[in-house]
């Protein structure tokens, strides 16, 4: 595998980690509770799905929807960037079933943990951390050069 220097584009990525931090610490001093997306999901979710208010919920739904309006804004300062599937649908699928259930078994996703919790120096964040990246690594490995 070859990088592509002359692609490397080190100011808007270190611009979107800047706006990922001041997003991540304005919602823990705000709310008290890390911005993991997984936790973010949950609990509006199993508002509505229960039936009781979202009323408490609306700083999560406003956060979300600060994410699905995120490549909207994107739009208006350059194209975005052309999105390639490599695999089928069932990949995916399945893909996504992997994802949810390491979220529930680590308790948290990948920006609760690497994001959040590594920030605060938070022992299980890291483990999870080394854990879903050490996953990440041998699937790519196994999918990539051996199978």
């Amino acid at each position: 595998m070859m990088i592509a220097w002359d692609r490397f584009t080190p100011w808007s990525a270190l611009v979107g980690g800047l706006l990922i931090g001041l997003a991540s610490a304005l919602f823990i001093l705000g709310n008290g509770r890390v911005a993991g997306i997984a936790g973010i999901v949950a609990s509006p979710l199993r508002a509505l799905l229960s039936g009781s208010s979202l009323r408490p919920e609306r700083t999560r739904l406003l956060f979300l929807a600060g994410l699905f309006m995120a490549p909207w804004v994107w739009r208006l300062f350059a194209p975005l960037p052309a999105a390639r599937v490599d695999v089928g649908p069932w990949a995916l699928v399945a893909a996504g079933l992997f994802v949810g259930v390491g979220v529930r078994m680590g308790n948290g996703c990948t920006s609760g943990h690497g994001v959040c919790g590594l920030s605060r120096l938070s022992p299980r964040s890291m483990a999870n951390v080394l854990a879903f990246m050490g996953a990440g690594f041998v699937t790519v490995f196994l999918l990539r050069h051996v199978i």
